[in-house]
């Protein structure tokens, strides 16, 4: 089954400026990333449950082949897409989009 994905603005702006970053350091790169991303939402989208809960009802999945993740929360039967951040960044600026 695969659930609705709501992607929120501030998600979307996030995918935009890492897919801007790897275009910028190497042609064509960006697509790749923008690919990855699709793949793992699809697969947040046909099971939203399997991901890791990493704070209260917020959940997490690695983008392969990038050191990313795409925070989300499943509320019934929609995914709500809150995020796109490096791995490495601090949880402290996500933490405010939960």
């Amino acid at each position: 089954m695969n659930y609705n994905l709501i992607i929120q603005p501030e998600a979307e702006y996030d995918i935009q400026d890492a897919f801007e970053w790897y275009e910028s350091q190497n042609p064509g790169l960006g697509s790749e990333f923008i690919r990855a991303v699709d793949a793992c939402l699809s697969g947040i989208g046909r099971k939203p449950l399997a991901y890791e809960v990493i704070h209260k009802q917020a959940r997490r999945a690695l983008i392969r082949r990038f050191p990313y993740i795409i925070l989300y929360v499943f509320d019934r039967d929609t995914v709500f897409v809150l995020a796109c951040f490096h791995a490495k960044r601090d949880p402290k600026q996500w933490l405010d989009r939960i």
